[in-house]
């Protein structure tokens, strides 16, 4: 139920070492103004009903069907939010729970670390976020890296995020370090948007002087490389460097599954050019990235190409290549069309799920049958607050 499709002995290792032995899920949460442009995601059907996406993804993680929420899940374009998945796993499994507030508009209605944090504004104008507060957000990281490192030292965490708008703030960091992935990155839209993003971005990164375009559309800084957390103040969103920073801190204690698509390889870069950029000790042979099959095989992304070019492009660092994995899950035989819809491409991932699933493989060797039964069951109890 795992398919490893790059650095695949370091996958292999990394399973092996891992499996069987407990994990927490910890899911970063944030917002940017990027995710309120029309079309620019599905993950709400209108720009307003995206600003309370994370919150009531957050809900439905911690309480599942046991409390009437404050934010209830936003309508999609097609399909059920992937916290469904998530919550099924986690609930069944008694994973625990941790959940952090890197910058949302409104705070969530469940018991959640707020980091001090604020929302993005939109990365078109190349002025995110202050750079002060990115700074304050890699601290945050690098300690709540350590303490959660400290609760599993023999196991492995789990890293979601949900940012709305996510996957082109992610174009636009792997872009700014280097890495050309114009055309490779995923969407929650049945057929990724890339002109639309790619608009988005090259007006962020037109707004700064920083590099020069190539022919290819791939985007190269001067040398010597800018910080890279100035990378995120101009072009980023709250989640990224928190992230980047948790990775960082906890590899050294144990294992870290980077649990999401576009936007925890873009995190995998981050993290790499920080560490470089302030000599900062992590291990990479114990991050990999874990998704679901519907993003690493998307017919119109390119996750594979584009987990092999971070450490092998000419960009801003030196950094590794990252194991990427993803579960085995099909919907292709469920009786319910909201999750019919991710076979046809529509949402694929979010809030940890396709490493929830990879954890359920690891931990219970969870095959199909029993991973399909298990999200169903959820849409049993009330499958009402999961109309389309």
């Amino acid at each position: 139920m795992i398919h490893i499709y790059t650095q695949i002995k370091r996958g292999e290792e990394w399973i092996a070492r891992y499996r069987g032995l407990s994990s927490i899920f910890a899911c970063v949460l944030g917002f940017t103004d990027t995710g309120l442009i029309p079309g620019i995601s599905a993950a709400g059907r209108t720009p307003e009903d995206r600003k309370y996406t994370a919150c009531a993804d957050a809900e439905f993680l911690y309480y599942g069907l046991r409390k009437k929420p404050k934010y209830p899940l936003p309508p999609l374009l097609a399909g059920a939010s992937p916290v469904l998945i998530s919550r099924a796993v986690v609930e069944a499994l008694k994973i625990p729970i941790y959940l952090f507030n890197a910058g949302l508009p409104q705070p969530p209605a469940v018991p959640a670390i707020d980091l001090g944090g604020y929302p993005a504004r939109c990365l078109s104008q190349g002025n995110a976020m202050d750079l002060a507060t990115v700074q304050h957000l890699l601290k945050q990281g690098l300690l709540w890296g350590e303490r959660l490192g400290t609760f599993i030292p023999k196991g492995y965490l789990i890293l979601g995020e949900c940012v709305v708008g996510g996957t082109t703030t992610a174009l636009a960091i792997l872009t700014a370090l280097g890495i050309p992935a114009l055309g490779l990155v995923n969407s929650s839209h049945p057929t990724c948007n890339h002109t639309q993003k790619w608009g988005v971005v090259q007006a962020g990164l037109e707004k700064r002087v920083w590099g020069v375009w190539g022919e290819g559309g791939e985007f190269s800084l001067p040398t010597p490389a800018v910080d890279p957390l100035e990378l995120v103040a101009a072009i980023g969103d709250p989640m990224q460097v928190v992230v980047a920073g948790m990775a960082i801190a906890a590899s050294r204690r144990c294992g870290v599954l980077l649990a999401g698509g576009t936007q925890m390889l873009a995190v995998y870069a981050l993290m790499s050019a920080i560490a470089q950029a302030y000599g900062l000790f992590w291990q990479p042979e114990e991050v990999v990235v874990g998704t679901t099959r519907w993003v690493a095989e998307d017919p119109t992304g390119g996750t594979v190409e584009l987990a092999q070019l971070i450490g092998n492009s000419n960009g801003s660092f030196d950094g590794v290549s990252p194991p990427l994995l993803a579960t085995r899950l099909s919907f292709a035989n469920s009786r319910y069309p909201q999750l019919q819809a991710y076979e046809q491409g529509f949402v694929k991932e979010g809030m940890g799920a396709g490493g929830a699933c990879i954890a359920a493989s690891l931990t219970r060797d969870w095959q199909q049958q029993h991973l399909l039964e298990t999200i169903e069951a959820l849409l049993e109890g009330d499958d009402q607050i999961y109309e389309c």
